[in-house]
């Protein structure tokens, strides 16, 4: 009788390690909607006819207990996107960027998709300027709490809405700096709303969650001023723009 106690105890303890390790491990999966015709300005109000008013893009996060992953899933109806009108196609491409966190570390690694070339740029985790509302609300089956922010140079605000039922310091790309995980991010009333679509916990496969290492590495410095002035020759927005006749 003992030994079978003792045996039925091991059994609970690696039941319960497994469960405990299984909800530190997994993936949740994030659809963006971006407003595309909303910054558009009036002298080239035609480009509306050339634009989908809203572009959707799905990208997961794969997380363990102190690491994480953002990255574009791959899916060829999220890579690309065409309307057409006034004689033309215009074809967009996302930029396939991935943020990779580390707490434990401190550290954070951007790979960069710019024209073309990949770069990868290193810091320290960082805190944004939160702060934090009453609201409450609720996304997928987890009650969220709110945080926000406004940009003190563009005047602009954020909104978080994130969990605390899940581990702290996890969401989509750089917004892993709240008490819980992140699952709705609302920039500017709007303007790019990204939302939480799946939560999966699973054990995590060996080349699910791999710091992004293929790419030119740059100073974050350097990279924002390449990023300007590649900006002001071309007049984009970062995604990459084709017209097709």
């Amino acid at each position: 009788m003992k030994n079978t106690l003792t045996i039925l105890g091991a059994l609970v303890m690696m039941l319960v390690s497994q469960f405990a390790l299984a909800q530190t491990q997994g993936a949740i999966t994030y659809e963006t909607r971006i407003n595309m015709h909303r910054n558009i300005p009036a002298e080239r109000a035609q480009m509306k006819d050339m634009i989908p008013e809203f572009r959707t893009t799905r990208n997961i996060l794969t997380f363990n207990a102190t690491e994480s992953l953002y990255k574009p899933l791959v899916d060829e109806q999220d890579d690309m996107a065409a309307a057409t009108g006034g004689g033309g196609q215009f074809v967009m491409r996302m930029a396939q960027n991935q943020t990779y966190i580390n707490t434990s570390q401190d550290k954070r690694v951007l790979l960069r998709e710019f024209i073309g070339k990949n770069y990868i740029t290193q810091d320290s985790l960082s805190i944004m300027p939160w702060k934090f509302g009453d609201e409450t609300k609720t996304i997928q089956g987890y009650t969220c709490k709110q945080a926000f922010f406004t940009d003190e140079k563009s005047g602009k605000t954020t909104i978080a809405w994130y969990t605390d039922k899940l581990r702290p310091n996890l969401g989509p790309d750089n917004y892993t700096s709240l008490p819980g995980a992140v699952l709705e991010i609302d920039f500017d009333n709007g303007l790019r709303v990204t939302r939480a679509t799946k939560v999966d916990f699973k054990a995590l496969k060996k080349n699910d969650l791999v710091e992004p290492t293929k790419g030119e590495k740059v100073t974050n410095a350097q990279y924002q001023a390449m990023m300007e002035e590649q900006m002001k020759q071309r007049g984009g927005n970062g995604n990459s723009f084709i017209i097709r006749n």
